[in-house]
């Protein structure tokens, strides 16, 4: 089992993303902020917890004591900040966690060794900004020669086309699909080569 690679300080935090933030540019945000993607921090927790919130039924909602321990299970947690505020997030758990989610479960059962999106977020304000790239970007460098693969899931019901059209512009292949409750996900992977 590999270990869990921290790319986060003290409480690392990653599912199906909001990011209709379908590439526009590929180095710039809208304003004339510097965008930058950096470890998260502690103080983070709360923007980043309200982002995640604030973007149901695209994720679901989360309590304090949730968050708090998907984060606790996360390799990676990053988040983009433009002009000093958040403006996106992922947070991502590599395979062997004791981590509850059936959606983790399904790639566990699959593949050997994957780094698992939890969550991936962009504000609504920044979306097709570039910022979605930037953070998969980041997410991709930090797997290679960690994980052979990225793994997520993106809601189908009810409905997230933009991140299913961001997934599959990034690289990511449908590998399968849920139906659970009244709820369906298409399952993605991602292969990452070593360097």
């Amino acid at each position: 089992m590999k270990p869990h690679c921290r790319a986060t300080s003290a409480n690392g935090y990653a599912t199906p993303t909001t990011a209709e933030d379908v590439h526009k540019s590929d180095n710039s945000a809208r304003g004339d902020g510097r965008l930058v993607v950096r470890n998260s921090t502690p103080s983070d927790g709360p923007a980043v917890l309200a982002l995640n919130n604030a973007s149901t039924p695209n994720v679901n909602a989360l309590s304090g004591e949730q968050f708090v321990s998907i984060a606790a299970l996360c390799g990676y947690f990053r988040v983009a900040v433009l002009d000093g505020e958040l403006a996106g997030f992922v947070m991502a758990i590599g395979h062997g966690a004791s981590y509850w989610s059936a959606n983790y479960a399904w790639f566990g059962e699959r593949y050997g060794e994957f780094l698992y999106v939890d969550r991936a977020i962009v504000a609504p304000h920044v979306r097709r900004s570039g910022i979605g790239r930037a953070l998969y970007r980041d997410l991709r460098e930090f797997a290679r020669n960690q994980w052979p693969r990225i793994t997520l899931e993106v809601n189908v019901q009810p409905p997230n086309p933009g991140s299913i059209v961001f997934h599959e512009a990034m690289g990511f292949r449908r590998v399968g699909s849920r139906i659970y409750d009244e709820n369906e996900v298409a399952l993605f992977e991602l292969p990452v080569s070593a360097s």
